[in-house]
């Protein structure tokens, strides 16, 4: 299992290195040609949404984005250091924190606009991907998703 780590600080600039190095990796792991701008855009709706929380929370800790390439498919988290229900949700992307009860911790961590903005980044990745899952824990929240490889595909 070949693995990619990436960590920027969360600045909106870095948010197009992190694509391309998405896009880079996912090739040479063999997903289908036809995808890599799926994957292009959803490595950036999820950092774009990390950089987001960071910047709304104060949080100087760096953006994590892991690529790992096993013999099936390929996947790539997007970490952010968001702890609690703020950074995410937990199951599959619809699970987001918006879905938190009226004066959950949630609603405290950030504005309208901010959790407007999240749900609607939140949504497009899980119409940009078929596996994806978002959770929350004490690190921060994740934004999992993965695609098959070609290889994976022939063999089945």
């Amino acid at each position: 299992m070949a693995t990619v780590e990436l960590r920027f600080s969360a600045q909106p600039e870095h948010v197009r290195t992190a694509r391309l190095v998405a896009a880079a990796v996912a090739r040479r792991a063999g997903v289908d040609e036809a995808v890599l701008d799926e994957v292009r855009l959803a490595v950036g709706e999820a950092c774009s949404r990390a950089v987001g929380l960071h910047r709304s929370h104060g949080i100087t800790a760096p953006v994590r984005v892991v690529l790992t390439e096993d013999e099936k498919n390929f996947s790539i988290e997007v970490g952010d250091g968001v702890t609690g229900t703020g950074g995410g949700g937990t199951g599959a992307a619809g699970g987001a924190a918006s879905d938190a009860p009226e004066g959950a911790s949630s609603g405290d961590l950030y504005d309208g606009d901010a959790e407007g903005e999240d749900e609607m980044g939140l949504a497009v990745i899980s119409g940009l991907v078929d596996d994806v899952e978002v959770t929350t824990g004490d690190d921060g929240g994740v934004i999992r998703m993965s695609w098959p490889t070609t290889t994976a595909v022939t063999l089945s």
